[in-house]
């Protein structure tokens, strides 16, 4: 029976390296750096697993063995059915998120891939608005924010050049004696296509690090 581990952007980061990986043994005639880049590949990929269990961490150290492209693909395909579900969401749940949003533009849901979804982000130019959905410890938390399209550059999500917009939400903290009309609004510069910053995105640090200072969430 298989058991999904692989979070969407944790694929990424397999994917990142494993192309790094067949790129050097494709093109470097140095056998030394090749075994530096491999070393390094196996390293960042355990990395982004720290806790994964003895079988998992087998499965993932096969990239240690890889040559040819066909090696390659293999192992990516063979990763492919232990990907997790982000969590599929209905329309019901969207409109529970955003309450204060009486006609709220819903995505198509579906079209989207869960299992290549890290966050769920879309865009109602209409009111120039834009959604995110997370799933932050289990629990489904929804932003808005002011949407400005941008020129290209670095979003703040998946780190990569890339269409921009800058995103502005009002967070919800508020220092301990604020004033009840204390106000603080929070932008970052995210890609307009959630779909290609899905592709890309590597680390959730920063998205959940932005997510609880807007909603104020906290664990405990």
């Amino acid at each position: 029976m298989v058991t999904p581990f692989i979070r969407n952007h944790q694929y990424n980061v397999i994917k990142k390296q494993a192309g790094l990986l067949q790129q050097a043994c494709q093109t470097v005639s140095d056998p030394k750096v090749v075994e530096s880049v491999r070393y390094s590949a196996q390293h960042k990929i355990s990395e982004a697993f720290p806790e994964a269990t003895e079988l998992q961490k087998q499965q993932l150290d096969q990239i240690s063995t890889l040559k040819t492209t066909e090696d390659f693909q293999q192992y990516l395909q063979a990763l492919e059915p232990y990907l997790t579900d982000f969590g599929q969401v209905t329309g019901k749940q969207l409109n529970k998120l955003f309450p204060k949003i009486k006609k709220l533009k819903i995505p198509d849901l579906s079209e989207i891939d869960y299992r290549r979804t890290t966050y769920l982000g879309w865009v109602d130019i209409a009111v120039n608005k834009m959604f995110l959905v997370y799933p932050l410890n289990g629990q489904f938390m929804g932003i808005e924010g002011r949407f400005t399209p941008m020129n290209k550059g670095v979003c703040f999500l998946c780190n990569r050049h890339e269409e921009l917009a800058l995103f502005t939400a009002v967070t919800k903290t508020k220092p301990a004696n604020a004033s009840s009309d204390y106000y603080k609004a929070i932008g970052n510069y995210v890609c307009v296509d959630s779909h290609v910053c899905n592709k890309n995105i590597t680390d959730v640090t920063v998205l959940e690090k932005f997510i609880r200072e807007v909603t104020g969430y906290s664990a405990s």
